[in-house]
């Protein structure tokens, strides 16, 4: 299928690299028009660059609502409405209990949770105009299952998960609908690893890590009306990580 979001207006957070730009590149090819947030201005305007006129950048560092409510104006401003967001910048890192400090915990929750719900705060009124809209939340298996040592990255990911689920049951009048995506481990930058590099991964039945390219179909389908039915839903894309040890 071609043309899956022709007229659809997105803003993708943390869209410079990694899933981000995945989703990006996406959404460009099945005609949308999307706006590129993310804190990385230089990245986030190569990219834009690179997608061509129906691609924008914009500074967006998620933590601060007054950065959200310009980055929504300018989408609207550049493309005329706003009717996808989607909430995929976040930061992964760990520690035991004991060692993992405040500071850390604090950080991932105002990048992870905050950043979200702020971004469907700023972003609200205008879906609710463009509708039918939809928000896509991307989340991480961390968000269905724990992960030990992982304790800040997983509580934040387990709430995005249920702030969805919230926004989904209060939006749904409004004709905005909300999903959240839990990917599994996926080769990005924020993992350290080369986007071509082959690993073995145990914690899954497939023993490999993810794509990007793996994960932005089902973000593709959740902001497309091909997914009008799905709301408050999670969608798990990890090669069968919570489905149980092999």
């Amino acid at each position: 299928m071609t043309g899956r979001l022709t007229g659809r207006v997105a803003l993708i957070s943390g869209a410079a690299s990694g899933m981000g730009a995945s989703h990006a590149r996406a959404f460009i090819e099945e005609g949308a028009s999307v706006m590129i947030g993310d804190i990385a201005e230089d990245a986030a305007a190569r990219v834009a660059a690179e997608l061509g006129t129906q691609a924008a950048s914009v500074r967006l560092d998620v933590t601060r609502l007054e950065e959200w409510e310009a980055a929504v104006a300018a989408t609207v401003a550049r493309f005329g409405a706003l009717n996808v967001l989607v909430n995929n910048a976040g930061i992964l890192d760990g520690g035991p209990l004991g060692t993992y400090t405040e500071k850390q915990w604090d950080t991932i929750i105002s990048i992870n949770l905050t950043g979200p719900f702020l971004g469907m705060t700023a972003a609200r009124d205008a879906l609710v105009a463009a509708r039918p809209a939809s928000i896509v939340n991307i989340s991480s298996a961390a968000g269905i299952q724990g992960v030990p040592g992982v304790h800040g990255y997983t509580a934040s990911k387990f709430g995005l998960r249920g702030l969805s689920k919230s926004a989904a049951l209060e939006l749904a009048p409004h004709g905005v609908r909300v999903n959240s995506v839990h990917p599994g481990g996926i080769l990005t930058p924020m993992l350290g690893a080369p986007q071509d590099a082959i690993v073995d991964r145990a914690a899954n039945p497939l023993a490999r890590l993810g794509s990007p390219a793996e994960v932005t179909p089902m973000v593709v389908f959740l902001a497309s009306e091909e997914s009008s039915y799905c709301n408050g839903a999670e969608f798990v894309v990890d090669g069968g990580m919570t489905a149980g040890r092999a």
